[in-house]
């Protein structure tokens, strides 16, 4: 028996059902929709496309960018490609680490978790950041800290 899939992923599996090669584009709607791919969709959206749970799994932890629980209400993305790393983008990631006490890549602390990223398309304009999903370029740790203290500020208002 397939489980009942919840109220989000229903119109999508129904959207996707039959087609294993839709895998992808179901998985990027359902983290869009809910922030996150909930470990429980798996067998749903297995039996929906015909394929494995393990199969499933294996799509969702391969690409970095799935999430398997929800983010926290602040995700600062810092660019750890060539050319940030180039224009002192590691020093940007200390600073991050120091401004936040999250480490990168690692568990998020006081509600901000902070991720490292690989290219985001800003490389004449780099290091590069993303705070909640908002692209920013020639971040500096003093501009970082600005973005962050009005990311913080938008999160409590909301």
């Amino acid at each position: 028996m397939v489980p009942t899939p919840h109220a989000t992923l229903a119109p999508l599996l129904a959207r996707h059902a039959g087609r294993a090669h839709e895998l992808l584009p179901l998985l990027h709607a359902l983290q869009d929709s809910e922030g996150y791919v909930d470990p429980a969709h798996v067998p749903g959206i297995a039996a929906a496309l015909n394929l494995s749970r393990a199969e499933v799994h294996g799509v969702i932890t391969f690409y970095h960018h799935f999430r398997s629980a929800p983010p926290p209400p602040t995700v600062v993305q810092v660019c750890r490609a060539e050319a940030c790393r180039s224009r002192d983008g590691e020093a940007l990631v200390a600073h991050v680490e120091a401004a936040t006490g999250a480490h990168i890549d690692g568990e998020p602390c006081q509600g901000i978790g902070v991720e490292s990223v690989y290219c985001l398309g800003q490389c004449a304009l780099s290091p590069a950041v993303t705070i909640n999903g908002e692209l920013h370029a020639r971040v500096s740790p003093a501009r970082f800290d600005a973005l962050l203290a009005a990311a913080r500020e938008e999160v409590a208002h909301d």
